[in-house]
């Protein structure tokens, strides 16, 4: 997989990234301050730092490929489209979330954008990715499966057992490895011998690439060059996307295991400001441009809010309703 020529940035083009990315990025600020108001109970996982990853990754992706998530999926829900309100309201537990409140945030779920999960087991989405890209294979479809995991997943039997049989059955999958350096608490060098993710993949004849996860277009171009590959029935390609979570593995997380001078560090490099950075520097925006996506960004989380508060909890006479299969009418 040779990365090809990139294409020219443009205004346009680079203005929709950063909307995109912002809207992450504030979206998930404002999680932080509801569930300091109690309003978001449970687990909590934010991708602050990671959302060139999402945003880039799904430009490469169309209306008919499938998506598998991890339990750090807000990013990935957003830029698959996936509407805000609802999403929210999903956060808060309520019959208006993607799942009637039922998931919450580590299970966002939703058919009409193919988007299958949300999956709170490290490594959980991986088989189910194949599974379903099996299914498109014998259906002859022209879709693909884009399949995000962590590095933690890396360590995991399902990541080994999922890109052989990808490979062996010449599965139309895209790896899409986010590698923020520390699974939950642990460092990748002190449980990977070999840290380059990306030759792993090798290892199972995939073709694979490492990728600048903090830079949006470099995303976008690889991941668009390896979806194309995949696309043409050459089988499955990994991408390993080098990134970094600005905040603890979950809202439960002290953080103790890294020092504040390397977040610090990372945070200098976020994908929001590097992008910001450059374009100002090309001619391609100025600060006027920014302050207006943000506070549209805003606006649009604060709609999310109240669509999320309007919302009604599930009855408890229908707790038990979806536990199994209901039966067409």
């Amino acid at each position: 997989m040779n990365p090809a020529a990139q294409p020219p940035v443009t205004r346009e083009r680079a203005l929709v990234l950063l909307r995109d990315m912002l809207r992450i990025r504030c979206f998930e600020d404002r999680c932080v301050q509801l569930y300091g108001e109690l309003k978001i109970r449970g687990f909590l996982h934010l991708c602050n730092g990671e959302e060139a990853v999402a945003v880039g990754a799904m430009q490469a992706l169309q209306a008919g490929d499938a998506v598998v998530s991890t339990y750090r999926e807000h990013g990935h829900a957003l830029a698959r489209g996936l509407a805000m309100g609802p999403l929210m309201a999903e956060l808060y537990g309520k019959q208006n979330g993607t799942s009637r409140g039922r998931g919450g945030s580590m299970h966002i779920f939703d058919a009409a954008s193919r988007f299958y999960g949300g999956n709170a087991i490290v490594g959980g989405g991986l088989p189910v990715a194949i599974g379903i890209a099996l299914a498109q294979k014998l259906q002859h479809g022209s879709g693909i499966t884009a399949c995000f995991f962590g590095d933690g997943a890396v360590a995991e039997g399902e990541f080994h057992e999922s890109l052989n049989l990808a490979a062996l059955w010449g599965l139309p999958v895209l790896f899409l490895c986010e590698n923020n350096l520390y699974a939950m608490g642990t460092a990748v060098a002190l449980v990977e011998s070999q840290t380059d993710i990306a030759s792993k993949a090798s290892a199972y004849q995939v073709a694979s690439r490492a990728v600048d996860g903090m830079d949006v277009f470099a995303v976008a171009d690889a991941a668009t060059q390896a979806a194309a590959q995949v696309r043409a029935g050459k089988g499955p390609a990994f991408l390993e996307l080098r990134t970094y979570r600005f905040r603890g593995h979950s809202m439960f997380d002290a953080q103790l295991y890294r020092d504040k001078a390397e977040i610090e560090a990372w945070q200098k490099k976020g994908p929001i400001i590097t992008l910001t950075t450059r374009l100002k520097g090309l001619g391609l925006m100025n600060e006027d441009d920014y302050q207006r996506l943000e506070r549209e960004a805003r606006a649009e989380v604060e709609s999310a809010v109240a669509f999320a508060e309007r919302g009604e909890w599930e009855p408890v006479a229908q707790l038990e309703r979806f536990v199994y299969a209901e039966r067409p009418q």
